[in-house]
């Protein structure tokens, strides 16, 4: 009797050892594939994470081309239209590409509003500010009969503070893009 309960009870001890290590390997085996799921997840996630990165710089790398083009040729038509009040030649058609290149720098800063981050943003707002101060002062320039060459000239020796406000801005721009590794000193027309 006690070697049929020792057999038996030798048997039931090796089965259920046998039911614990096959539960203890398939639950490793769960672990295992729960690690890989999450490991697979999470480097899906760094990817998304990373194409967005890529798109966000794109889309402001595109939008600062953009504005920073506009400002530019803003300006230029702005020392266009001075010089067509100084010599009294031209006036109207420097006019008419002034105020072309004002609206084209009205989009972009549109634009700009809702891509770019705000440190670059208050560069830009600056020069905008700055361009559209010139922008009226030109106009009350050309709204007196005749020119003034005093108010002419005093715009000119201003317009040598726009051009740094521009420069300034598109370093903040290159900055952000990581063009330049530290925001310049000075200007760079």
């Amino acid at each position: 009797m006690v070697g049929v309960v020792g057999t038996l009870g030798a048997s039931l001890l090796t089965q259920s050892r046998a039911d614990r290590t096959k539960r203890m390997e398939m639950q490793a085996a769960a672990e295992q594939r729960r690690e890989e799921r999450d490991h697979a997840e999470a480097m899906l996630e760094t990817e998304r994470a990373r194409h967005r990165a890529e798109e966000s710089i794109a889309l402001r790398r595109t939008c600062y081309i953009t504005l920073n083009r506009a400002a530019r040729q803003y300006l230029t038509a702005q020392v266009d239209f001075m010089h067509a009040l100084r010599n009294g030649t031209g006036i109207e058609a420097a006019l008419e590409q002034l105020e072309a290149r004002r609206t084209t720098l009205r989009e972009s800063y549109a634009e700009a509003q809702m891509i770019v981050p705000q440190q670059v943003m208050a560069g830009a707002g600056a020069a905008s500010r700055r361009l559209n101060a010139g922008y009226g002062r030109l106009k009350q320039i050309a709204a007196s009969t005749p020119y003034s060459q005093e108010d002419l000239n005093t715009f000119e020796a201003d317009v040598e503070q726009s051009w740094a406000l521009l420069s300034e801005m598109r370093q903040q721009m290159r900055f952000d893009l990581g063009v330049d590794t530290e925001p310049a000193s000075g200007t760079d027309f």
